[in-house]
């Protein structure tokens, strides 16, 4: 098997327009993370492969009634199953389901997109044993659920996914303050958010996160037209949150409005780096295998 044989085979479920078509939110997830697992596998980064499952190497003094020896039959290594206590970790999901999320250029809107990655984080989460949960915000919190590790606390996090709606406005700074007061226990927070809004207001949620002792990745959800401005000759925009709409020339704007976007995009990274924050941009288009590798990065980090 050629290398793109297998890219496309490790990635195929990965591929957002794939996704669409899969009503089932958990067979969706398994697709999505057994399909970056395989891939994990045949790629460079095979020191993640084990760690990620529930061994870690054998070293001196650990006791030898812990090493698996039908591994090491098989592979010519020393490894130690894992216990709950050595691989768990605290997780929280934050998704974004305010309005300005329902926009799509083609078929998948940034809200369904980060219906996607959360369910898709959770059954990872969930796999590797670690607790997790999810809140649901716009311009205030929604709806929260707390972090646990069982399998059917994956299923009260999917059901949720598969139940919950667009909601108002978007406010980050307020849900951001009030999910930071509330969630008790250090851990890893992700966000998912198209981030449409002012930019201090974001920079204070995010320092209250960190200055709590959590690690935060932050997941920037924008449309591919979003993002490069791909609208061509007199185009209609409308504001998803308040209606207003307005006709403009799309090449007089173009300029300016990707000039704001690479100023907000180079303060964000500034930011993030200060706080030392992960934060990537993810298209609607794109394969979701990147965010589940830094999620694994930023675990990998806090053990």
């Amino acid at each position: 098997m050629n290398n793109s044989t297998q890219t496309s085979a490790s990635t195929r479920f990965i591929d957002p327009q794939v996704l669409s078509r899969i009503s089932n939110l958990e067979l969706l997830a398994r697709g999505v993370v057994e399909g970056f697992i395989t891939g994990l596998h045949k790629s460079p980064y095979k020191g993640f492969s084990v760690e990620f499952l529930e061994y870690r190497p054998y070293t001196p003094g650990d006791d030898p009634m812990h090493i698996d020896w039908k591994l090491f039959m098989r592979s010519d290594r020393l490894f130690i199953k894992q216990f709950e206590d050595e691989t768990n970790t605290s997780c929280n999901i934050l998704l974004d389901i305010s309005k300005s999320m329902e926009y799509s250029s083609d078929q998948i809107t940034k809200f369904q997109y980060g219906l996607f990655l959360a369910a898709s984080l959770a059954y990872f989460m969930i796999r590797q044993r670690d607790s997790v949960g999810i809140s649901f915000f716009d311009d205030r919190v929604r709806e929260s659920i707390p972090a646990k590790s069982s399998k059917g606390h994956l299923h009260t996090i999917l059901n949720s996914l598969e139940n919950i709606r667009p909601g108002s406005t978007t406010d980050l700074g307020k849900p951001f303050h009030e999910l930071a007061d509330s969630i008790k226990k250090r851990g890893i927070i992700v966000i998912i958010s198209d981030l449409l809004d002012d930019r201090e207001r974001i920079f204070d949620g995010l320092r209250h996160f960190r200055f709590n002792g959590n690690n935060v990745v932050l997941f920037q959800i924008l449309d591919p037209f979003e993002y490069s401005f791909q609208y061509k000759d007199i185009v209609e925009l409308e504001d998803m949150e308040t209606g207003e709409k307005i006709l403009v020339m799309s090449d007089q704007i173009k300029e300016a409005y990707q000039h704001n976007l690479e100023e907000f995009k180079a303060a964000l990274n500034l930011e993030c780096g200060l706080l030392g924050i992960d934060y990537s941009i993810l298209e609607t288009d794109k394969p979701l295998d990147n965010a589940l590798f830094q999620y694994l990065s930023k675990r990998r980090a806090k053990k």
